[in-house]
């Protein structure tokens, strides 16, 4: 093979994980999108349950096509306690994000990384360094700037704004948590019995409430919540395939594309501007997780 042609393999076969997780991120952020529009129309509860539904018939076949094995007690304890942990998560998330913008929503959520730290100190007996509290001190700066212009601005603030960045907030720690579980769950079961289970029993505790709660979604509403089921399907898997070719140091900063993605589709979708103030917040937040990111750390893709 001439030279060239190697070189240019080599070139396109490094680039690979890095398109793939840029693209996953794409989709996440766009499942976001439908995922607001069917929380507006049926409430951010109903349109969990239902994609809960549409994503265990999505993939229940994969799985059984991939060998179908039953888990034993242990892991179907650690895959339901993270399947209430990920239906509370994107519950308050998508609730959050109906009474705020979707740029702000996710800059809000970049915070999770650094809880992650205090969480695995605390649950994992890992040491705090010097450079995760200044981590966090950015995080945080970054989470007040956004907060205080949402609030603090008469002309633009919703009344329920308040509670949007608080239900985003309880997401970040829930999703810390999360992080926490996935590791535990990626030494005992592949992705897809992962994301079959968790889907799964996100179902079973959203289910208890849904004689109560649960609102039956019209045509609409329905194709947004199924194709918000696709989307997170597609770059669950997308997202896992780049992690296992490259280092998760150098994946990283792909994550924080999201707020790009987030910005483009809440402006497209839902005619949301993008305040400078939301990004000096994400700037703060994102550079903490920068600084947080230089010690080695073990992530998986959700």
């Amino acid at each position: 093979m001439p030279p060239a042609r190697k070189i240019a393999i080599d070139r396109h076969h490094h680039a690979a994980p890095f398109l793939a997780v840029t693209f996953g991120i794409a989709l996440f952020s766009l499942m976001d999108g439908l995922m607001k529009g069917a929380s507006l129309a049926v409430g951010a509860y109903s349109a969990m349950l239902f994609r809960s539904l549409f994503g265990t018939a999505l993939m229940f076949p994969l799985w059984k096509w991939r060998g179908g094995a039953w888990p034993d007690v242990s892991s179907m304890k650690l895959h339901a306690l993270r399947g209430a942990v990920s239906g509370a998560m994107a519950t308050s998330f998508f609730w959050g994000l109906v009474y705020l913008p979707m740029a702000e929503g996710i800059a809000l959520s970049f915070i999770a990384p650094l809880i992650a730290l205090f969480l695995a100190a605390v649950l994992l007996g890992e040491q705090i360094g010097r450079g995760a509290v200044i981590a966090s001190v950015l995080g945080l700066a970054g989470v007040v700037v956004i907060a205080a212009a949402r609030i603090g601005d008469e002309s633009t603030a919703d009344p329920m704004a308040a509670w949007g960045i608080a239900a985003i907030l309880v997401s970040a720690v829930l999703y810390a948590f999360n992080l926490i579980l996935q590791r535990k769950q990626a030494l005992i079961a592949g992705p897809v019995e992962v994301a079959l289970f968790q889907t799964v029993w996100v179902g079973i505790f959203l289910g208890l409430a849904s004689p109560w709660l649960a609102v039956w979604p019209d045509p609409e509403a329905f194709a947004l919540i199924f194709g918000g089921a696709v989307l997170a399907m597609i770059s669950l898997m997308v997202i896992s395939w780049g992690y296992g070719r490259a280092e998760t140091q150098a994946l990283l900063p792909i994550e924080y594309t999201a707020f790009i993605w987030a910005a483009l589709f809440g402006w497209l979708m839902f005619d949301e501007e993008v305040t400078l103030a939301t990004v000096a917040g994400a700037v703060l937040i994102v550079a903490g997780c920068l600084i947080a990111a230089r010690r080695p750390t073990e992530q998986t893709a959700l």
